[in-house]
Order: structure tokens, then sequence, then C-alpha cells
């Protein structure tokens, strides 16, 4: 029976390899020593990544296979390996990391407290991550941690971190000094923290409201609301455009539904609305994920409803709920993996720059790198 299952596999994933000869243009598979929640990038060619067990785990940086990135003549680059660039350990798990753009640090959170922890990706010279010092949030033990987000473009890094709406604050990287604190009585958990300009971010709450909030003044922020389909029992994700003139967010409920809106206009409610092709009985919700792709305009991912990452057209989609198929669906980590546990993927990302293509990591330790074909663009490009 063992061997008739070997075999089975064995012909699914030779199915899937024949098919992604046709479906990607780039496909790269790595396997980590454990599993992770966080892939963020420190430059166009390489990610950090660290595992969330318990214990001590390993924080990395990693470099993307060159052959990735080689021009037309990729046959003559015979490196196709992800490579180790910089590596340490933690002393618990990490469910949040940022890198602070400009830099050479990373802050992360062990999903513990409201604490955060500041490490430097060293230079040539050495391939150790240190840490090197910690933020201090405002609430002591946090269940699910601190949410965190770094602003660009400035000389002076900072970090806005915080687990609930109430504890929202804004801290200097080099002095720890808190430079601003954000004012509401409310004490909603927090699914994302967001910058969308210099001086505007959003807080975003696990139960769909978002605070807009413009540190240069002091006026109370304003709340965008839960959308209207939203009940006690339901949890929201939220992702935002970057760019005030054409910020658009959205929104993915804990039952699958997605609702687009504009923040410009936020007493419009939904400009479009889509019930998802998902399943939602055994996620993990710590796991979910949904993204705009950076430079394919209204493109989202979704992930960890399952093993599969999901990408949806939203500018197709109108103002009345309706069913929506995904474009493409990457099955990658559920149909190459050997456990019989359930694959469910961890976490994902776009590239900042390359339109198509994304990086996921699955709770089997994997992680790909995949650029996929438009099947709706007959050319592919």
């Amino acid at each position: 029976a063992v061997g008739m299952e070997e075999t089975e596999f064995d012909d699914i994933l030779d199915d899937w390899f024949i098919e992604s000869l046709k479906t990607y243009r780039d496909l790269y598979v790595y396997q980590l020593e454990q599993p992770t929640k966080v892939i963020e990038w420190t430059s166009g060619k390489s990610v950090c990544i660290a595992g969330y067990s318990s214990s001590k785990n390993e924080i990395m940086e990693l470099c993307l296979p060159p052959k990735l990135f080689a021009d037309e003549n990729k046959a003559l680059c015979a490196e196709r390996d992800f490579r180790v660039v910089h590596g340490g350990l933690t002393d618990g798990p990490v469910h949040c990391l940022r890198h602070i753009p400009g830099t050479r640090c990373v802050v992360t959170n062990d999903g513990r407290s409201s604490d955060l922890q500041v490490w430097e990706l060293e230079g040539d010279n050495s391939d150790v991550i240190r840490r090197t010092g910690s933020l201090e949030g405002r609430r002591g033990v946090s269940e699910g941690g601190s949410r965190i987000a770094a602003q660009c473009s400035l000389s002076q890094p900072q970090v806005l971190h915080g687990a609930t709406s109430s504890d929202v604050q804004l801290t200097q990287l080099t002095s720890g000094q808190p430079l601003f604190k954000l004012e509401t009585t409310s004490a909603d958990p927090l699914s994302s923290l967001q910058f969308v300009s210099d001086s505007v971010f959003l807080a975003s709450c696990c139960n769909g409201s978002i605070y807009i909030t413009d540190i240069r003044i002091s006026a109370a922020p304003q709340l965008f609301p839960p959308p209207a389909s939203s009940g006690d029992s339901t949890l929201w994700w939220t992702d935002a455009t970057a760019g005030l003139s054409t910020c658009k967010i959205v929104r993915l409920s804990s039952f699958g539904q997605v609702e687009v809106s504009d923040l410009r206009n936020p007493g419009r409610g939904a400009v479009s609305r889509a019930q998802l092709d998902i399943q939602t009985h055994h996620c993990n919700f710590d796991n979910i994920r949904v993204s705009w792709a950076p430079v394919l305009d209204g493109y989202i991912a979704v992930s960890g409803f399952g093993g599969t990452v999901q990408i949806y057209n939203s500018s197709v989609w109108r103002s009345e709920l309706q069913e929506a198929q995904p474009l493409f669906e990457h099955r990658g980590h559920s149909v190459s993996s050997l456990s019989t546990d359930g694959i469910t993927v961890t976490s994902h990302v776009w590239h900042p720059e390359w339109p198509r293509m994304l990086l996921s990591a699955a709770s089997d330790s994997s992680v790909h790198v995949w650029d996929w074909i438009d099947p709706s663009v007959s050319d592919g490009n």
C-alpha cells in the first residue's frame, strides 16, 4: 500500500511539473531547516526569513538564485540555488519582521509581547546577523504580538509598532525615543500597520476597522468603519496600495469575502466585492495574507487558507457581491510536499519590481520563488 501511495504521489508530482513548464516563467524551490512566517525583501535579490518554533530559531538573509535574474542567456548561468548570505540565532519565535529601508537593520517581534528586537545584517566583512538592541512597546504581554511598519526616505530611521489600536507608537530606531502615539480609546487587536506616505499610516484592526493617521497633526485619527457585511465573529486582513492619490484598500475576511475601497472616499463603501473560491474551515488565522501587486494594477494575492497561493484580478469585480475564481493558483507547496498532515502556506510576498514574481513559504519548511504566466494574456507577457 505504501508503494502504491508513493507511486501515486510521484505521478501527481510529475503531472504538475509538466504543467508548470507551461504556467511558470521561473520556479525555484528551497528547503529550510524550520518553517517561516516572515519573508521580507532586503534588496531586489535578497530576503530575510526567520523561524517561529517556540525555542531558538535561525534568522537568515537569503540571496535568490542567480539564474533567476540572468538575462536571455539563462542557460549559461549554472547557479540555481538559494544561498545564505548572513545568518544568526534568535532566542524565541519570530512572528513579524520588517526591514528598515535604507539601512542594514531589521526589527522583529516574537508574538508574545509588544517589545521589538533590533538586528543588524552585517556587511561584506561578516556573515553574522547580530542582535543590537530592543525597543519597548506600550503593552506587556500581548496575544499575537506587535505589528510593525517602517518608513522610507528618512535620514533618521523610525519604526511604527503596536499590538492594539490603543498602543500604536512611532519610535526612533537609534535612540528608542517615542515620537508619536496613536490616541484612541478603543483597544482593538491589529492585523497590520502600514505607511501610505512618509507621514500617513493605516492601523488596520482585526474587526475590519481602520484608523487613518497623519503624524504631522495632533487631530484625532480618521476612523474607516468595518465592512457592512462584518459580523462579530468575522476577522479581517488588510492591505493598501501606496500613495494617497490612488490609495485602494483591500480587506479579506475569515469567510473568504473581499472588499475593495477607496481611501480618498471612505464613506462611499466598497468599490467592489467578491466571494473567493477558498476553503475557510481548517485554516490557521495567523497564516492568512492578502497583498496588492506593487506593479500590476488591481491584482491581489491571497494565501493561508491551505496549501496554495491564489492570484485574483480585482479590476473585473463590481460593487455587487459575486463569486470570484482565481486567475492563477500556485499549488507547488501542496503538490511537492511529502507531509501527510496537510500543508499550509504561511507567508507570501510580491517582488517589488518584477510584475508576476512572488515568494511563498509553507508549513513544511519549503520556500518557493515563482514567476507565473498570466493565462488571460495571450502572449504571456
